[in-house]
């Protein structure tokens, strides 16, 4: 008898009420039922907030509820116990990497891993990400999404938008894989 682990992803940025909370929240509405497990957390410690209130109606805007989603410090059991690490920027994933360094082949902006589960192959999800990894050389220069933390509707709206469209490029990728493998 074979037991799959269902292949965990945690979202990150800075206080984990903003952009990480939007990749989970959209992520877990967008992946296949059953196969993934979907976190967030923040690099700067915030710990049982609310989601920021522009953020949160954007996700309704794009149809999602934020229900009663609170913000959690990052730490090394969850990036140890991710397959994939998703962060809003640049800055956010050496963060991660400088309390897991062993996270480097698991670890992407969210704007660097859509772009490469559109270039690269693999049988499945882990897969996938260890070709990505190989492959990270091929990932577009820019891939940060700007912090919209009160600033105006138009900057949270436009961050909305770019993480759905990158959400929905992953998700996409990672539920094809999962039903073939």
């Amino acid at each position: 008898m074979t037991t799959h682990h269902r292949f965990a992803i945690l979202a990150v940025c800075t206080a984990n009420i903003c952009r990480s909370p939007m990749i989970e929240i959209l992520l877990r509405a967008e992946l296949a039922p059953g196969g993934f497990e979907v976190a967030s957390a923040g690099v700067q410690g915030w710990d049982r907030e609310p989601m920021d209130g522009m953020a949160a109606m954007e996700l309704m805007r794009l149809g999602h509820v934020p229900g009663t989603f609170r913000s959690h410090a990052i730490d090394t059991y969850l990036i140890e116990s991710a397959d994939l690490i998703l962060t809003a920027t640049k800055w956010h994933r050496s963060e991660v990497l400088s309390l897991s360094p062993r996270a480097l082949r698991r670890t992407f902006t969210l704007m660097e891993f859509a772009a490469l589960s559109e270039q690269v192959d693999g049988a499945d999800p882990r897969a996938l990400v260890a070709e990505a990894s190989r492959q990270r050389s091929l990932a577009p220069a820019e891939v940060d999404i700007g912090d919209p933390f009160r600033r105006s509707p138009e900057v949270h709206r436009k961050t909305a938008d770019q993480i759905d469209e990158a959400v929905r490029t992953v998700s996409s990728r990672l539920n094809s894989l999962v039903a073939i493998s």
